[in-house]
């Protein structure tokens, strides 16, 4: 199975950077992942929310294939422990899902063409996180699922 993340606009600052990088390494052990940046939409401060959506949205189904299993990351979505997080990523390599795809929105979330495309919505906190932040908890996150499936000391109960 391959693993994918996709999120709008580059990554900013060194801690986030250097922080993707570091959990890629790790993640690339287990499986493969790949990391897709979607470029902001130009002029995307002139547009209003909706319509940066819409062009948002626009962008990122050029990138997605019609048997793609697809997850939004969003705050009103289902919440996993990490230990259930596992358990749910296992169970899409056990279902033979061959990309599972994890996006990350805008500034402003999804456009609803998106909702209705994707399979389901993980929250990973009833917290807001910068859409950059979170691009490195996702990813830790992932890490230790796969540490998690293998029985590997990462994880502490």
């Amino acid at each position: 199975m391959k693993v994918t993340l996709v999120w709008i606009g580059k990554s900013a600052g060194s801690y986030i950077t250097e922080g993707i990088a570091e959990f890629q390494k790790r993640i690339n052990r287990y499986h493969s992942l790949e990391i897709e940046e979607i470029p902001h939409v130009k002029k995307g401060e002139r547009l209003n929310p909706k319509e940066l959506k819409k062009k948002e949205a626009d962008l990122l189904f050029k990138r997605l294939s019609a048997d793609d299993y697809i997850v939004l990351l969003d705050e009103s979505g289902k919440q996993f422990t990490s230990k259930a997080f596992a358990v749910f990523l296992q169970k899409q390599m056990l279902n033979a899902v061959k990309r599972l795809v994890f996006v990350v929105g805008g500034a402003y979330g999804f456009d609803q063409s998106v909702y209705e495309r994707a399979h389901m919505k993980l929250a990973l906190s009833p917290m807001t996180f910068s859409h950059q932040l979170i691009r490195v908890v996702f990813l830790e996150q992932l890490y230790r699922a796969n540490t998690i499936i293998r029985n590997e000391p990462y994880h502490n109960e």
